[in-house]
């Protein structure tokens, strides 16, 4: 309750600091129950006086006035011109009563101890200002005196009760200054340390920020290095395998299968190289939307590219590989060599975490009206992911568990990368797993970019989220089942 009223009298919006405001509330605090505090000395003047005079009059009035000064603070928000306002206030006021009662041992003077150091408190950035006020009141005073005397209006005698009152009064109220104060210090000390502590962080900050930078540097520079280191012997090798498979062909009695056997040699290192120039073109910066090579394509000649080259890699761990596909004619237009990727990377986390179970590749094809999504669905009996890694999965460089790099290699980019090329094509991808039971990562995109102006406009609403236009209808082909290559 008392911190509500005390809060009334200060005006928020012009209130710079913590410390300011903390002043505020010592000071409308002391000036609320300053002036009821002295209410007793003034009664018992009025009950000891042998009338009612002017004197008596004007010091009620001068004790009361305080109580307006809480007020001129709401309005005007200046706490140094209410604070001299007040330190002038209870000099005069101190100094009027020792005057007229009691004189050199009125009970007043006490107060004039607490007016100074009251001036001190709130001005102690003005001393000068506090100090010449201080001395032009008491030079009012002795002026006062040398011109017209001490007067007596009561006897010393009856101000004994009345000094006694004054020194508790004065007692309490600088008490509850010096408790305030020590919440300043106190707080201006906590400042300090966290000032300190800040200090330290920013120091720390800037010595991570010039690593992150030489890491930086570094990292382009490996990379820019391994563009050259990789892509080199990777031309090398489809330039040898697109000749052999020229000669192949130029042979009578044609080998059918050492032809087949170069074509799987030379897709996958054409493969290959388009991921490596993903993943090193996009560390470079030179990834662009437009960089989609859209083009028509039958959907039963990616499954069959597909299966030929990822095969062999998921039976080499003992796995059964099973391919599910319907409308198998369906003609795409969108990047194939993207929807490769996406397809291989799954695929081949799906063989690598699996030993003798089975991976099954699902394909569906969805159309409402005029757009046509095309739905692929890795599923493996493998290890599974707990539902703490989930949240991780897609991440940069992260694998979900910190063993698995151990245990099967990796390097963690690959689902990112996934994720990525999937939004590009308008889409997205989506996992459920049960931890020893298995996944099934499902990848969804657009069977339809198009080009132009046109493509641009659809990748950026598909890098905005616009993928919720999937639906039901997988047509009424009979599922079948595609032979491997």
């Amino acid at each position: 309750m008392g911190e509500t009223i005390i809060n009334m009298f200060i005006p928020r919006s012009l209130v710079s600091s913590h410390t300011e405001r903390e002043l505020m509330k010592i000071f409308v605090f002391t000036h609320l129950l300053g002036p009821l505090i002295a209410q007793p000395m003034v009664i018992y003047l009025y009950v000891i006086s042998p009338s009612i005079n002017a004197p008596m009059t004007i010091l009620t009035a001068g004790v009361c006035a305080f109580w307006a000064l809480p007020f001129l603070l709401r309005y005007t928000g200046d706490l140094r011109l209410c604070a001299t306002l007040s330190f002038v206030g209870l000099t005069s006021v101190s100094l009027f009563g020792t005057y007229f009662y009691g004189n050199l041992a009125s009970p007043f003077l006490p107060w004039l101890i607490v007016s100074l150091l009251l001036g001190f408190f709130y001005l102690s950035k003005n001393v000068a200002l506090v100090i010449g006020l201080f001395s032009l009141c008491v030079g009012v005073f002795s002026c006062a005196v040398l011109l017209f005397g001490l007067p007596t209006i009561v006897d010393a005698r009856h101000l004994q009760p009345v000094a006694w009152l004054s020194i508790v009064a004065a007692s309490i109220y600088m008490s509850w200054m010096v408790v305030y104060y020590a919440q300043i210090c106190a707080m201006r000390m906590d400042l300090s340390a966290e000032s300190e502590r800040y200090q330290a962080t920013l120091a720390k900050l800037r010595s991570a920020h010039g690593v992150a930078e030489e890491t930086s540097r570094k990292r382009s520079a490996f990379f820019a290095k391994m563009s050259h280191e990789l892509r080199t012997p990777l031309n090398v090798i489809i330039g040898f395998s697109e000749i052999l498979i020229e000669d192949v062909a130029d042979e009578d009695g044609e080998d059918a299968a050492s032809w087949e056997d170069l074509q799987r040699i030379n897709k996958a290192a054409n493969h290959l190289l388009s991921l490596i120039s993903h993943v090193l073109d996009e560390e470079t910066g030179e990834t662009q939307l437009d960089d989609l090579d859209v083009t028509e394509f039958a959907l039963s000649e990616l499954v069959a590219d597909i299966e030929a080259t990822a095969r062999p890699m998921i039976e080499s761990n003992g796995n059964e590989f099973v391919i599910h596909c319907v409308r198998s004619r369906e003609i795409l237009w969108t990047d194939r060599t993207r929807v490769r990727q996406i397809l291989l990377n799954l695929l081949s986390n799906a063989g690598k975490f699996t030993q003798a179970g089975k991976v099954t590749l699902s394909i569906e094809v969805d159309k409402i009206g005029i757009d046509t999504r095309i739905r692929f669905s890795i599923a493996d009996t493998g290890i599974g992911i707990t539902p703490e890694a989930m949240g991780r999965l897609f991440q940069d460089y992260m694998q979900a568990d910190a063993s698995i790099s151990g245990r099967f290699g990796g390097t963690g980019i690959g689902l990112a990368l996934t994720r990525q090329l999937c939004i590009l094509l308008g889409g997205d991808v989506s996992v459920e797993s049960t931890p020893g039971a298995g996944s099934t990562f499902t990848v969804e995109i657009a069977a339809e970019v198009n080009g132009g102006t046109e493509r641009a406009a659809t990748l950026q609403e598909a890098l905005a989220g616009d993928e919720d236009d999937g639906g039901g209808g997988q047509g009424n082909e009979k599922q079948t089942m595609l032979a491997a290559a």
